[in-house]
């Protein structure tokens, strides 16, 4: 769970970044989404269920490949650049701020969500229940499986780009999904971790995209996109 000193420092950063960017947003956009009840509480361990979910992420995890491996440590942060190759050369750092600090801000305003579901449920890790055969995780995680982070922030970073580049619709929403299922392949997470985080950020993203102020701020980094050249 994050600390709470440590989301402060995050939420100063980008509110910061906002400020500077020529978005117009005053305060957060999300409002009113509990993870608790948009989703329903995690398998109880040992269950029949429960180790069929466990069972299936140990398949996946044994034919992970070596560029699996190395795309959940490149992963380990999520940031919307992760899409780039979906998107483009366009969507790089630094190039396009307005879009940047939009995603910043999205970042800081779902992690406390996300945080609020695992702490809640605690559900632990496949390398953490299951040692023996989850033996060589690709990227270990201090906070617990349920939902996963990982896909939240990838399908809610998918479905917002979308809005912005609709002519990747399909990769955009395609590289969001396997944000979330690397997580698997890397022995880090269990597919119903993947699902859950898939139900949130749907909701998220939808309740973002009903904020009169994040629409404001969606169409200025509309405008950004088209004056690059997108």
């Amino acid at each position: 769970m994050i600390a709470l000193s440590s989301f402060r420092t995050l939420r100063v950063a980008a509110l910061l970044f906002l400020a500077g960017s020529g978005l117009q947003a005053a305060g957060p956009y999300l409002t009113g989404v509990d993870p608790l009840s948009l989703l329903p509480p995690p398998t109880v361990w040992h269950t029949p269920e429960d180790n069929a979910d466990r069972d299936s992420a140990y398949q996946v995890y044994l034919a992970r490949t070596p560029a699996d491996l190395a795309r959940g440590k490149a992963e380990h942060k999520v940031t919307v650049f992760a899409f780039q190759p979906a998107v483009g050369p366009l969507l790089q750092p630094g190039r396009l701020p307005r879009l940047e600090a939009l995603f910043q801000e999205i970042t800081a305003e779902v992690e406390p969500v996300t945080n609020k579901a695992k702490a809640y449920w605690n559900r632990q890790r496949p390398y953490v229940a299951d040692p023996v055969r989850f033996s060589e995780p690709g990227d270990q995680e201090s906070n617990a499986a349920y939902p996963s982070g990982h896909s939240t922030k990838g399908t809610i970073f998918a479905l917002v780009l979308a809005e912005i580049f609709p002519g990747q619709r399909a990769a955009i929403l395609e590289k969001g999904r396997l944000i979330g299922w690397t997580r698997v392949e890397i022995g880090v997470h269990t597919p119903q971790d993947i699902y859950a985080g898939r139900v949130l950020g749907q909701a998220v993203a939808q309740a973002l995209l009903r904020d009169p102020a994040f629409q404001s701020d969606l169409a200025a980094v509309r405008a950004e996109v088209a004056a690059a050249g997108g």
